[in-house]
């Protein structure tokens, strides 16, 4: 059966923390690799990306494989062929998905009619190989994740998820401030309290980033929202992590954002270009992450 990474849960508890330990491990000795030689992984992108998919391409390069991209303008996704019979065929040709899609029932899709790995590299519902890469950014600084507390400061949505997720396996306070009617899935909510995450939800940033080492960021809108821009601006209002926020959280509080960033939006520029801002490490952590993440998905 192939290995699938489709939610942190996918791992387990020990796998989750063994990817970290990994991926710190590969970036330090600027790793490469021989587990994918040979080995071709189509990268399915219905979304526009610009970290995903060049982190992807070359995490699959530095451990020996190929890529080919594959998007609904060249192809037959998203038109009159079920996914079913593209997962059959791609499974024939290639050796893993890598999938940037919308619906999460895609991925679920493609991995029950093919016979090869599916890697999420992003859906409405979470985006868990940027968790991890968030995750080891954090650990590089904070090593005990129980002296941790992360703010998030913004919508309900897939990073949020993925927080969630990710807090059912690291002992990390996860503090969220989301505006009233974007909350996150429930479902997962009470699965994480039911599994014992320290999980605080309120309306208010300020109560958020009491006592937080990070403060996360999203964008207010994702892709396939833009429609509802206004609406969301009106309730984020208070949302935007400024120098105010910061000042308001631990001493030597960090800000992370998964990136592309609105400034003037969710966050400043001025915290942005701060000296507190470590969204560059952040994203340099996807190829690590990533790469941790394939040697998982094709060890025995």
């Amino acid at each position: 059966m192939p290995k699938h990474f489709m939610k942190i849960r996918d791992l387990g508890h020990s796998g989750a923390w063994e990817i970290i330990r990994r991926a710190k491990e590969m970036k330090e000795t600027n790793y490469r690799g021989h587990c994918m030689d040979g080995k071709v992984a189509a990268l399915i992108f219905e979304k526009a990306s610009t970290r995903t998919r060049v982190s992807f391409d070359v995490a699959v390069r530095q451990l020996g494989g190929t890529t080919i991209f594959m998007t609904p303008a060249e192809s037959q996704l998203g038109r009159s062929e079920p996914l079913r019979d593209t997962a059959r065929v791609l499974s024939r040709y290639v050796d893993c998905l890598i999938v940037r899609t919308f619906g999460q029932e895609k991925l679920d899709e493609l991995a029950e009619y093919g016979s090869l790995p599916v890697v999420n590299a992003l859906t409405d519902q979470g985006h868990p190989c940027q968790l991890m890469a968030d995750l080891l950014t954090i650990y590089e600084r904070t090593p005990d994740f129980s002296k941790v507390t992360v703010a998030w400061v913004g919508d309900g949505n897939n990073m949020a998820n993925s927080w969630i997720e990710a807090a059912m396996y690291f002992p990390f306070q996860l503090n969220m401030a989301i505006a009233p009617g974007y909350e996150p899935d429930q479902q997962l909510l009470s699965l994480a309290l039911q599994s014992g995450a320290k999980i605080f939800l309120t309306h208010d940033p300020k109560l958020a980033v009491d006592g937080a080492n990070y403060i996360y960021a999203d964008v207010w809108a994702s892709m396939g929202q833009e429609s509802e821009q206004k609406k969301r601006e009106e309730a984020f209002k208070g949302f935007c992590v400024d120098s105010e926020l910061m000042s308001l959280a631990a001493p030597g509080v960090k800000f992370l954002h998964c990136l592309p960033a609105h400034r003037g939006e969710e966050v400043t520029d001025e915290v942005m270009e701060s000296e507190a801002s470590i969204v560059w490490d952040e994203a340099e952590n996807r190829l690590h992450a990533q790469k941790a993440i394939l040697e998982w998905v094709f060890s025995d």
